[in-house]
């Protein structure tokens, strides 16, 4: 049957039918609220007025709803909320649902004026020989004032107050109601009830609640559906059908109760109704939309949602933010690239196992406006079970800073020397001038921070890792291609520690716990602790030709009457475009002169390796004019305690894991793949005039000794002579082939266990060099 023709009724037409229908009913009001009247000081000329004397209807702010995540595309692929809503019109409503809500809730619903005479008598006569409140004699339209007064409520205080069981608050409402129906017809409160009602399972309005508990939207649900959510609105919480199989039963039994009343008040047949009572309750269960943890990309996810809370771009104080992260009911255009994000997944996926202790991170982001196209992880987003602390899932936001949901980060290793090398090109050095290095280092002198304090550390010793050397005379391009230690540690001290601490700022270095950078001598070995979006977005600048941007995952915002907000980049110069031209060029030596020799993504690219002392941490940092992403891999359970040494990852074994040993070739197949297809950009070329040439003493005796060393002559070609020659052919002879990963197996401890060595490409011209070879290839 079809729902009752509505007629709408004003306190006139009551006052027709029962004499002071409005003094009456207030009276009835106040006696159903307590069960004796006299208590509450009531007179009959004070209900009078507060019955005549009404209000306007109250303020309905907007209901809140889903805010939804939309990719670079415009898909979908996340949404959160603090209530699970999505607000429809009174045609998108089942009839049979609408039916259903007022023969159980409110079966007068179009025959009174806000006010039900004969359920506020009901109410009366229970609540007296109850001797309490034991029954409510609201009408629907009361109902819907009570939750409109929750909704607006901004504190637990008015919450509680909203709902306490006073006469006060039966006043209020029931002015309230009257009030609305003067304003509102029948079908506009019906349709405002149906979207702020609570019905269970984290489900506000109908709709939500048709999907949650059906998986069907509410036009399109049957009258055994429609009858148990209209039986679940009484007492949610109890008839839950997600909790357990007491509250399924309870819900049925709510929806039998439905049926009967429907059928009794002639809103379906008998039979019908019977019918309806002996289905199942056939409970399709779809998981709760919204919250990272369900999205497909959790990290980025929760980056966008601590942004809106974080960014006074989306509102001047916290509070405001949060109220409007509440309200909800916006959609989101992010800068989601998910070429890029499925790239970096698979990258990290292919080398770390979400099981392992050790994590993988990766951020990619565009230069030039600061827009985050991917952020993955090796583990999944989430809590583990039992609560476990290192298993496949992890609540830290591993890609991010800690005010990004993030943990304290990796220290980020030799990744910083690019900033000492920025400093020391904008103050004029050039490409082949450096000094002579000894073996060992002491940072007694010379190191003032940006306070002006000396921070020298006289009881320190800094050394060059594997395969920096013993000491000798280095260039900028020679130490940074090697990533020689102790030549950086000079440079900083020669062009000074604070205008390397301002480059780095300028950047967008910033600690990922927040705290102040550390301003120390090894500041340009990396011993701040990073996250991988900040790293990615200082390394962008340099693809950007030095314009910094603020990394940012939002583009638009469309609000709800459909008002479109663009957010623009936030971007600034923060060192000149010939500094980040050269910087690149000497960058770009690294995957051809140094540490990442024999690692390309087929396209100019430039970047930098980090390995920490004592392994705690690895790093890659690298670019082209299009993307620029970073990665980082350390112990979650902490990188000092667990470093990177003797170690499984992935199901590899690794001696000491290095820059360009993991995270490397994790970056060169991110970024082969997110690129893959698109025009190829390169390098501005650097001012020779101003950068090329300079003089570094006894370098070219250094070099032509370490060429006679390996065996190669003057063009770098290799030899047939010399003890390394020799060894260097057998060990090519094991080599599978070129291009290929090589899985090897060693005995230990009277087993064997496979470890990985970085993919070898070959030379384009010629045979290898010693230096091409995985195992000589250093940080």
């Amino acid at each position: 049957m079809t729902s009752r023709p509505e007629v709408r009724r004003g306190p006139g037409a009551c006052l027709g039918r029962l004499v002071a229908c409005g003094v009456f009913g207030g009276l009835l009001a106040a006696m159903a609220a307590l069960p004796l009247v006299g208590t509450a000081g009531l007179t009959v000329n004070n209900v009078t007025r507060t019955l005549t004397d009404l209000p306007p209807s109250p303020r309905e702010n907007p209901l809140s709803q889903r805010t939804v995540l939309l990719d670079k595309n415009g898909k979908r692929f996340a949404q959160f909320y603090t209530e699970n809503r999505t607000v429809v019109t009174l045609a998108q409503v089942a009839p049979v649902m609408r039916d259903a809500i007022v023969a159980i809730e409110d079966s007068r619903f179009y025959e009174h004026a806000g006010l039900d005479i004969k359920g506020t008598l009901r109410a009366l006569i229970t609540n007296t020989k109850a001797g309490g409140v034991r029954q409510g004699g609201s009408s629907l339209t009361q109902q819907l004032v009570k939750n409109i007064l929750v909704e607006n409520s901004e504190s637990d205080t008015e919450r509680a107050q909203a709902r306490a069981p006073s006469v006060q608050r039966k006043i209020t409402e029931l002015r309230y109601a009257l009030a609305m129906e003067r304003k509102y017809s029948k079908a506009q409160i019906l349709e405002r009830y149906l979207n702020i009602a609570y019905f269970g399972a984290g489900a506000f309005g109908v709709e939500a609640a048709a999907q949650r508990f059906f998986s069907v939207p509410a036009s399109r649900l049957t009258l055994p559906q429609a009858a148990a959510l209209a039986g679940a609105v009484r007492a949610p919480y109890a008839t839950d059908p997600s909790l357990d199989t007491a509250r399924r039963e309870r819900l049925r039994e709510r929806r039998d109760i439905v049926l009967d009343r429907m059928a009794q008040l002639s809103y379906v047949t008998a039979a019908r109704a019977e019918a309806a009572k002996r289905r199942p309750l056939a409970i399709r269960l779809k998981p709760a939309p919204g919250g990272c943890d369900g999205s497909v990309y959790p990290y980025f996810c929760l980056y966008v949602h601590r942004e809106l809370l974080t960014n006074t771009a989306f509102g001047h104080t916290r509070a405001e933010r949060e109220r409007r992260l509440a309200k909800g009911g916006i959609v989101l255009r992010t800068t989601l690239a998910p070429k890029a994000q499925r790239a970096a997944e698979r990258a990290i996926a292919a080398r770390v196992g979400r099981k392992d202790t050790e994590v993988a991170a990766e951020a990619m982001i565009q230069p030039g406006t600061g827009r985050i196209r991917a952020m993955a992880a090796s583990k999944r987003y989430g809590s583990n079970t039992g609560n476990a602390k290192n298993g496949p899932s992890t609540t830290y936001n591993l890609p991010a800073d800690m005010a990004h949901g993030g943990g304290q980060g990796f220290q980020a290793g030799s990744t910083f020397k690019v900033f000492t090398l920025a400093t020391a090109l904008a103050q004029g050095w050039r490409f082949d001038q450096g000094f002579m290095t000894p073996g060992g280092f002491v940072p007694d002198s010379g190191f003032v921070d940006c306070r002006g304090r000396k921070v020298n550390d006289p009881g320190a010793e800094i050394f060059n890792a594997s395969g920096e050397g013993k000491g000798g005379p280095q260039s900028l391009s020679t130490g940074t291609w090697k990533s020689v230690n102790i030549f950086y540690m000079m440079l900083e001290q020669r062009v000074g520690l604070c205008p390397v601490v301002t480059t780095a700022k300028a950047l967008g270095i910033a600690r990922a716990d927040g705290t102040p950078l550390r301003e120390v001598p090894t500041f340009t070995l990396g011993v701040n602790e990073m996250d991988p979006v900040t790293v990615a977005s200082a390394f962008a600048a340099f693809g950007a030709r030095g314009r910094y941007c603020r990394p940012t995952a939002i583009i638009e915002i469309v609000e709800r009457d459909g008002r479109r907000v663009r957010i623009p980049p936030s971007c600034a110069r923060a060192i000149e475009r010939d500094v980040a031209d050269a910087v690149n060029h000497l960058l770009a030596g690294v995957f051809t002169k140094g540490t990442m020799t024999g690692q390309s993504i087929d396209r100019p690219a430039a970047g930098k390796t980090g390995t920490n002392n004592g392994y705690t941490s690895a790093w890659f940092a690298g670019y082209t004019p299009d993307l620029a992403a970073a990665v980082s891999v350390g112990d979650i359970r902490g990188s000092y305690r667990h470093p990177l040494t003797d170690v499984e990852i992935g199901g590899e074994y690794f001696g000491a894991v290095q820059g360009a040993s993991l995270p490397g070739p994790i970056w060169v197949s991110s970024m082969s793949a997110a690129l893959a297809g698109t025009r190829e950009t390169r390098f501005h070329h650097p001012d020779m005039g101003r950068f090329g040439g300079g003089f570094t003493p006894g370098l070219e005796e250094a070099l032509a000794r370490e060429r006679e060393e390996e065996g190669e002559d003057a063009e770098g070609r290799r030899g047939a002579r010399g003890e390394r020659g020799r060894r260097f052919r057998e060990e090519y002879r094991r080599w599978e082939g070129r291009g290929y990963r090589q899985e090897r197996r060693y005995r230990e401890n009277g087993t064997y266990r496979r470890y990985r060595v970085p993919p070898y490409r070959a030379p384009q011209f010629g045979p290898p060099r010693w230096r091409d070879h995985p195992r000589y290839r250093y940080r």
